[in-house]
């Protein structure tokens, strides 16, 4: 009666991340940068009457996919870009020029560019931006 290894069990497994969500004020205005910004697809959402919790899955090519929700009476604290928990959602857009092309975008429309496009001590080319209610997207080749 032996276990086997976790390295073993997890190889057959074969884990992916499924999605990530996210809370936000307002949804609707969440889901058209999504999609306007981004090239992400969203289904029609989700509404339980009952508990006026809403959602709607954002889906992108290479088949992530990002889960937007809201429900009443949330508490939006104040999101300052060093503290623990998620930082960022990145998102390849393929080459520096896009990266460079989608950061200027961004930041016509209103967005604060909070560093870049630059390349980084690690390699990576990327720009970073606060966009829905103070959360910070990356771009990246």
């Amino acid at each position: 009666m032996c276990c086997r290894s976790n390295a073993a069990f997890h190889r057959e497994m074969k884990m992916r991340i499924e999605h990530v969500a996210m809370y936000v004020k307002d949804i609707e205005k969440a889901k058209d940068f999504f999609v306007k910004y981004l090239g992400g697809r969203s289904n029609d959402g989700y509404h339980n009457k009952k508990t006026g919790f809403r959602s709607y899955f954002i889906s992108f090519d290479d088949g992530a996919r990002l889960e937007i929700m809201h429900k009443p009476e949330m508490t939006d604290t104040e999101k300052p870009i060093n503290r623990t928990g998620y930082a960022h959602i990145a998102f390849s857009v393929g080459s520096k020029a896009r990266v460079d092309e989608l950061t200027r975008l961004l930041e016509a429309d209103g967005y604060a560019v909070v560093s870049g496009p630059r390349t980084t001590g690690d390699g990576y080319y990327e720009s970073c931006v606060l966009v829905i209610e103070g959360n910070q997207i990356e771009i990246t080749v």
